[in-house]
């Protein structure tokens, strides 16, 4: 009794000097951050015990057979690799010399003439996300008429925090109409039309995030005149190039057609979906110029914007992407292979649609179809999402946003049974 007493005499002592450690923290005021949206539909659904969950929320590709994917050229270009040898050198600043001027020719074209006249510059980044974030620190650092970002609504709910921490102010122009599960192009045009001369507007290239609604080739030059006319700075978000439509240059017309008419983007681009290179963190960004020797100016000021960043970009991913761009052979088959995924895309998007009409719904689902690219904006309400979570376990975001790229030719007809259950 005596030895339990003295303990509690110990204890008592270290609990209070734990807490007044806690309460002189340099850390105390530091607040729980809100869990991720998407990661939480993650850790939701692996705790589901239910055989026929699915998981709709992650934007990553995954086969017929719901698995991870990884492509055959990326295989032999990490074979390639393998033979020779290579060392682990720290890459230049800018990255991977080959990979980015592969990377500018992929996005702008062979025969563009910005490309061909060298009044460019292409920097490797830390894919779409660091390289989107080098370009805000750029604009933040070097573009002297706004502060001010207009994003579509909605848009990527990374693009926020990305230019927010960058120090620039966030502001928004209409997209997405609901009621239609398509394009606002009438308030788009407005709203682009009302923006002030000079600012940042963000476009997404193709296979719009999170809505998969994209504007039509009339549209993006209707768009591409009033942004002219308004003389607004275009940064272009090239995440899906090849993805969205299974062609590379169907993909990045929008970014060419601007381009030719004179408006000088600047462009992000990354290599997670369309070589499946996610967690290799392949990207690049670039900067149209008016001339070379601005390209060479500008240049300089990125290296030393990434240098105390980053130091320097990581080197596997962007040798693997070299070599399948810049190798006649597996170039070749990367077509095949990136055509081969969008295709699955677009037939799972069918294939619901065809099934939901099986189960007799009566409402139109065409935006499904009319949509493109890996995420589709169902139309679902927010207690019908909940309710496919509880009685059916299909787990997508509040939003109604889901990854086509989990449905299944196994499990879409259970996914269409399920939205017939909470639609109808």
């Amino acid at each position: 009794m005596a030895l339990l007493h003295s303990c509690r005499l110990l204890t008592a002592p270290r609990f209070a000097a734990a807490a007044a450690a806690r309460a002189s923290s340099w850390w105390s005021h530091v607040e729980m951050g809100p869990p991720d949206p998407i990661l939480g539909v993650t850790e939701a659904f692996k705790r589901d015990t239910n055989s026929k969950k699915m998981n709709l929320g992650v934007g990553a590709y995954r086969d017929d057979n719901g698995k991870p994917y990884v492509l055959n050229c990326v295989r032999k270009a990490e074979a390639t690799i393998a033979s020779k040898k290579m060392d682990k050198e720290y890459l230049p600043i800018g990255g991977l010399a080959d990979f980015t001027r592969a990377s500018a020719e992929l996005a702008l074209g062979e025969n563009s003439e910005a490309f061909k006249s060298g009044r460019y510059v292409t920097v490797q980044g830390i894919s779409g996300t660091g390289s989107l974030r080098i370009g805000a620190n750029f604009l933040q650092r070097f573009f002297k008429s706004s502060r001010d970002v207009y994003l579509p609504k909605p848009s990527w709910g990374n693009h926020t925090p990305i230019f927010r921490d960058a120090g620039l102010q966030l502001q928004a122009y209409r997209y997405y109409d609901p009621k239609t599960c398509s394009l606002d192009f009438s308030g788009a045009m407005d709203d682009i039309s009302k923006i002030p001369e000079k600012s940042i507007i963000l476009l997404h290239a193709c296979a719009h995030n999170p809505t998969g609604v994209d504007p039509r080739q009339e549209q993006w030059k209707e768009l591409a005149a009033t942004v002219k006319k308004r003389n607004l700075l275009v940064y272009f978000d090239m995440a899906y190039q090849g993805f969205a439509s299974g062609d590379i240059n169907r993909d990045a017309w929008a970014v060419r057609y601007f381009i030719e008419q004179g408006i000088n983007v600047i462009l992000s681009q990354s290599y997670a979906k369309n070589m499946g290179l996610y967690g290799e963190r392949a990207g690049a960004f670039t900067v149209i110029c008016s001339d070379a020797e601005e390209a060479k100016r500008v240049e300089s000021q990125l290296k030393i914007l990434i240098r105390p960043m980053y130091s320097n970009p990581p080197l596997n991913g962007a040798r693997i992407a070299s070599i399948i761009l810049n190798t006649p052979d597996l170039r070749k088959e990367w077509l095949v292979e990136v055509k081969g995924m969008a295709d699955r895309i677009i037939s799972m998007r069918t294939q619901l649609v065809s099934n939901l009409k099986k189960e007799g719904s009566s409402h139109n689902w065409q935006h499904i179809t009319d949509q493109i690219g890996m995420f589709c904006f169902t139309g679902l309400k927010p207690e019908q999402v909940e309710q496919l979570i509880k009685e059916f376990s299909i787990y997508m975001t509040k939003d109604g946003r889901i990854s086509v790229a989990g449905v299944t030719s196994g499990n879409v007809g259970y996914l269409a049974h399920a939205i017939h259950q909470v639609t109808k």
